[in-house]
């Protein structure tokens, strides 16, 4: 029987500095470092080939990457620009074939059907893709393409050839053409899970993919194992559902809103973000939680317990009095996260309606600023930041600009 392929993943290649090459020529074949801030105290969050080179990673500090690359081009981030090439990248793939899931900003995969699945044509599909996105985006967003038996080794081939890589990875080849890879080059073990993999007596991918069944559930104190097991060998088990844990924003403080002042609205702008997103994603919360990071002087975090709610005016109360409590040194970085979420089908309807009048009030507040503008209504705390704390790519959804609140 003719070898088949039922995944086909695909990965842009260092998609925000590639995005910015597109977007600004004299960019191309040059060292680009994407930056959150000019300065040389943050983090790059994402590197160009050509700066990559030079050792220059996501996470690298600024400050060290001038020094491994002088001529290194720092770019503010525009994450609008990038979200609107992502839409563009998925109309491409589509002219060839239906995107099936979106991961992320910069990864998607496709169910292939019938003759799709015959590995020259899913070659020949994968070559198509990638001509569609270069004429139709642009020839600097350059993508890696896995194509495999299922989704997760499929993944697993977009990381073993970059930039601009095509990996195919058949039934017939497995396990033994994942014995040379590390366990952190696997999808889903990073370094912490190796850690625990290693207090199991798992060193290699060749000793992982030698257990059974059994043992790999032992191992991953999971049924998670199960799937692993399977997942290894070619058989394609779909994922289980997850529930989402936490709905979060986080920003770093300019220098002219180190003050207590610039901090607090701050963080109930990032509030307002944070509760918008819950009620459009379907989600209800029981915690909020506050934290800030002060200059020289560590982190302070605290929570306090919600009823399961939706209500902005309900969250920027028991914020309000989590800020009382804050220690009073100079703020760099604050964050707000809503966490111990219950699904809208599993959460109880307010009874009373005073509560029923806040949620009708949410609700036309959000289809206002969805309709004309993020910050056409706002609560009068959050005034003196409503354009901080910009547009972030939370890696494991993509927002439509218009929508991002």
């Amino acid at each position: 029987m003719p070898s088949e392929v039922n995944s086909l993943f695909l990965d842009l290649n260092s998609y925000f500095a590639s995005c910015e090459q597109h977007l600004r020529p004299e960019l191309r074949e040059n060292p680009v470092a994407v930056v959150p801030m000019l300065s040389d105290s943050t983090c790059c969050i994402a590197a160009s080939y050509e700066a990559k080179a030079f050792g220059i990673r996501t996470g690298t500090n600024v400050g060290e990457a001038r020094r491994m690359c002088p001529d290194l081009i720092l770019v503010d981030a525009r994450p609008p620009e990038y979200i609107k090439l992502h839409h563009q990248v998925i109309a491409a793939v589509d002219t060839c074939v239906p995107v099936e899931t979106i991961y992320s900003i910069d990864e998607m995969s496709c169910c292939l059907m019938g003759r799709e699945r015959q590995l020259e044509v899913a070659t020949d599909l994968a070559h198509r893709i990638k001509r569609a996105i270069a004429t139709q985006v642009g020839e600097t967003m350059r993508c890696s393409i896995g194509l495999a038996p299922n989704r997760f080794l499929a993944k697993l081939g977009t990381d073993m050839q970059k930039p601009d890589g095509l990996v195919v990875i058949l039934r017939e080849e497995l396990p033994h053409r994942l014995h040379h890879l590390r366990l952190t080059d696997l999808p889903g073990i990073a370094r912490k899970m190796e850690q625990h993999l290693n207090r199991q007596d798992v060193f290699t991918v060749e000793q992982l993919c030698s257990l059974g069944e059994s043992d790999m559930v032992r191992v991953f104190h999971s049924i998670t194992g199960r799937q692993w097991f399977h997942w290894l060998r070619g058989d394609d088990v779909r994922d289980r559902p997850t529930q989402r844990r936490s709905i979060g924003h986080q920003h770093v403080l300019s220098p002219a809103r180190r003050t207590e002042e610039g901090a607090r609205a701050v963080a109930m702008r990032l509030l307002h973000k944070a509760a918008n997103r819950a009620r459009m994603l379907g989600y209800w919360a029981e915690r909020v939680t506050l934290s800030i990071r002060h200059v020289g002087r560590g982190s302070w975090s605290k929570w306090a317990r919600l009823p399961t709610t939706q209500d902005t005016l309900e969250m920027v109360h028991a914020v309000g009095e989590l800020w009382a409590r804050r220690p009073k040194h100079t703020p760099l970085c604050v964050s707000v996260t809503l966490s111990d979420l219950t699904a809208d089908r599993f959460a109880s309807r307010p009874l009373f309606p005073q509560e029923q009048n806040r949620m009708k009030l949410n609700a036309a507040i959000d289809g206002l600023n969805l309709k004309y503008g993020k910050n056409l209504v706002y609560a009068g705390a959050m005034h003196d930041a409503r354009e901080s704390a910009p547009i972030r790519i939370a890696f494991s959804s993509v927002p439509d600009v218009e929508r991002e609140w």
